[in-house]
């Protein structure tokens, strides 16, 4: 019998796959070259990994035959954090790894993205095409003066152009930056004038859910309000001509130019991503082109098991980290799998259509998405031919119990359920898949290699089977070189080393098992503490949403003056439902029974929708400070809101309850 403790697991790995899988060959190979433990499977490697940091990190440059132009003198010159020191005296280029697999004539006709719209028509571009665009769009960044370190911005939705632009701003060590179309026009400003980007690539407009979006007022607007613009490119994805004074993306990429690499230091900038900028303006976070493309190589060879005979598929926008970690599935050969279009578009299942379509092997989305899907009754494995999908990957928010078991029973039986949490700050999951791993339900199966992740107290004390805060105790390769426009590092070290010094603390509660999985309970900074008891936000939303009537949740834990602990809960009713006493009986019965009686909400309030980031994260901490009574301005950034008007109703609850 089972233990309470030791539950079975929803999905374990046949010893053929376990053979087959590439971190077993990789923990074989460094057993023999570098003396890694070649027994003791993957948590041996893993405690490996972290004890042998420099020694582990080599091994990754090895065993993916990183490309040197100029040889490192240390692996680890300085490994305090913040500024770790990496791979010193090396120089290389992303660009130039990303595009690797294209040198090999058998496979200059394969794919190495496969675009798709919301025709679901999946349209491939070859590693040789890919390659002469790039090649192309350098060599005319170059002649355009784009030096290494200059900005290059895009407005652009998720179509192979994004990627173009992307690997020719890298081709020339360039720092690129981006948005998605949706993104309002001072939203962009806000993140692109930080940066003071040369060049703008730009879409015209954009298609989503069925319907065509015209943005050039807003590019317009870009244009005017980015003075140190040198050049804008024009995609004309709706059809529109060439505004006055841009330049035609079709004239920038016809020439047959074989790509040119700069050779840039380990730590020269690849990109600036920002974080949702809830409060004040976004953090530009800067992650180099040596410490992104070891931590991607290692995430998506080893921890997604993904090589040149895969197809990598994940939901996302340019304004998400995820679609920076997707294009980098090409590092390993694989073909990426780009989606432009709304995500439930004609209907629900639409995304699986699509890994039916594009016959993708690792498909990723959000956790809300298969919540919706399982909600809305989609049935994926009876209406799709999901044959060729090997794991399905979640994130963007904990992917409930109550997802893991439909992944199961809806798509297959012998799935990878892939449940991973990382962060913008480092453009990477801090835990996530193990092929070689058994996955159990509510839980991410490991912490990733090289990683040091701890659970702690307040006190700082490491805690297993109980919740803490989420840290780093060593530096990771792609966490940020700096933010931008942040001289003294002050706004970098505020971010994550002030609670612990020299400990990388992210803000995220969580719980480290005696299994060694890891239990993600939703963000630290809006934690619910009730009479010590705390708990992770995203565990109320699991247990209230279950309910048909509830379309979305909120729930907010107010620490007020007098001492006392005000703790509403916001609901989003289904179509059709009413919040009457039966309905609130039985949300209080289900948080009481699943969770807690100490987290039984002071009051549940319906509300006309959730107010949500631009990427998509529900915005807990802002709406807090407004019912603490902070002004609407200083509570949050409006840009990075994707309804602020949502916001006024919690201002005025905060002034009704004064």
């Amino acid at each position: 019998m089972t233990s309470a403790t030791q539950p079975e697991p929803l999905w374990s790995p046949s010893p053929d796959r376990i053979a087959a899988a590439r971190i077993t060959a990789f923990q074989a190979w460094a057993a023999e070259r570098f003396g890694a433990p070649a027994d003791g499977g993957y948590p041996a490697l893993h405690s490996w990994s972290v004890d042998a940091l420099d020694t582990f990190w080599q091994a990754i440059a090895e065993w993916f035959d990183v490309r040197f132009t100029t040889p490192y003198t240390s692996v680890l010159a300085d490994r305090s954090m913040p500024g770790a020191r990496w791979f010193t005296g090396s120089t290389l280029n992303y660009a130039e790894h990303a595009l690797r697999a294209g040198e090999d004539p058998a496979r200059a006709d394969d794919p190495a993205l496969i675009s798709v719209d919301e025709t679901h028509e999946p349209t491939p571009v070859t590693w040789a095409e890919l390659r002469r665009q790039v090649g192309s769009l350098a060599a005319e960044l170059r002649t355009a003066g784009v030096r290494p370190g200059d900005r290059v911005s895009g407005y652009l939705p998720n179509i192979p152009e994004a990627v173009v632009a992307f690997l020719a701003t890298a081709s020339v060590g360039g720092v690129w930056t981006s948005c998605a179309p949706d993104f309002g026009a001072r939203s962009v400003l806000d993140r692109f004038q930080q940066v003071e980007p040369v060049v703008l690539f730009t879409v015209d407009g954009y298609r989503y859910g069925g319907k065509e979006h015209d943005r050039r007022e807003t590019v317009a607007e870009l244009r005017a309000e980015l003075p140190s613009l040198r050049a804008v490119v024009h995609i004309p994805l709706l059809g529109t001509p060439a505004p006055e004074g841009t330049r035609a993306w079709a004239d920038l990429t016809a020439a047959d130019t074989e790509p040119v690499f700069e050779p840039v230091p380990f730590d020269h900038p690849l990109w600036v991503l920002y974080s949702s900028g809830t409060t004040g303006l976004p953090k530009a976070i800067v992650q180099s082109q040596g410490g992104i493309l070891l931590e991607h190589l290692k995430q998506i060879g080893l921890h997604c098991e993904l090589g040149p005979e895969d197809r990598f598929f994940w939901y996302t926008s340019t304004g998400w980290m995820m679609w920076n970690f997707l294009v980098s599935g090409l590092l390993t050969g694989t073909t990426v799998v780009l989606y432009d279009g709304s995500p439930g578009f004609p209907d629900t299942g639409a995304q699986w259509r699509i890994a039916e379509r594009t016959r993708a092997t690792l498909y990723g989305t959000s956790a809300a998405y298969v919540m919706a899907c399982r909600k809305a009754e989609v049935h994926p494995s009876r209406d799709f031919d999901l044959s060729s999908v090997k794991a399905v990957a979640t994130t963007g928010s904990p992917l409930p119990p109550d997802g893991f078991r439909w992944l199961h029973d809806e798509v297959a039986e012998d799935l990878w359920i892939v449940s991973v949490s990382g962060g913008t700050d480092v453009c990477s999951c801090f835990a996530g898949g193990v092929a070689t791993l058994p996955v159990y339900i509510g839980e991410l199966q490991a912490p990733g290699l090289g990683t040091d992740l701890q659970a702690w107290d307040p006190s700082g004390k490491p805690v297993i089977g109980e919740v803490g805060e989420l840290v780093v105790t060593n530096p990771m390769p792609s966490m940020p070189i700096h933010f931008w426009n942040d001289p003294d590092g002050s706004r970098y070290h505020e971010s994550y080393f002030e609670m612990f010094p020299g400990v990388w603390r992210h803000g995220d509660w969580i719980t480290l098992t005696d299994r060694g999985s890891v239990i993600i309970h939703g963000r630290s900074d809006s934690t619910l503490n009730r009479q010590g008891v705390r708990m992770g936000s995203a565990d109320i939303y699991e247990a209230v949403e279950r309910l048909p009537e509830i379309k979305e949740s909120l729930v907010i834990g107010l620490e007020e003056p007098n001492g006392g602990y005000w703790m509403p809960l916001f609901v989003h009713l289904a179509p059709g439902a009413t919040l009457d006493d039966d309905l609130r009986d039985r949300i209080k019965a289900t948080i009481r029974a699943e969770l807690s009686p100490r987290h039984v909400p002071d009051e549940i309030i319906e509300v006309p929708a959730v107010p949500h980031t631009l990427t998509g994260k529900r915005i807990e901490v802002p709406v807090k400070r407004l019912l603490q009574g902070a002004p609407l301005a200083k509570a949050v950034n409006i840009g990075s809101v994707d309804r602020p008007e949502l916001l006024d109703f919690y201002a005025k609850l905060a002034r009704t309850r004064k």
